[in-house]
């Protein structure tokens, strides 16, 4: 991986959580149960249109395993949340369950792709 693409990489996994924290609760505030679901649609689809689906992504993949934007809404969440005082040690089975889940689904997808 260049270093451009480095850069793109890392600005593209940046805007998600950026996106979720700036927006997602806002929306849900001002318009109830339907502000969770058109934040769901708005920010996790432009963000995977900008990070997975135009033709030269901001996220890269450069080895046989794959990256999904996830990881980075989950680690710039977190990281954003103890940043602000969030409870950490309380955030640790979570982050621990959401581990073992990817590596769980990691191993289903590679029984057939």
């Amino acid at each position: 991986m260049t270093t451009s693409l480095g850069i793109a990489t890392l600005c593209g996994s940046f805007i998600f959580p950026f996106m979720i924290r700036m927006s997602w609760g806002k929306m849900v505030d001002n318009w109830g149960p339907i502000g969770g679901w058109m934040a769901a649609l708005f920010i996790v689809g432009t963000a995977w249109c900008l990070n997975h689906g135009i033709s030269t992504p901001m996220i890269t993949q450069s080895g046989a395993a794959w990256v999904d934007q996830g990881l980075a809404a989950g680690v710039g969440v977190w990281v954003a949340s103890s940043i602000v005082g969030g409870n950490i040690k309380k955030s640790i089975p979570k982050v621990v369950a959401a581990i073992l889940a990817g590596i769980v689904g990691g191993f289903l997808l590679s029984l057939f792709l």
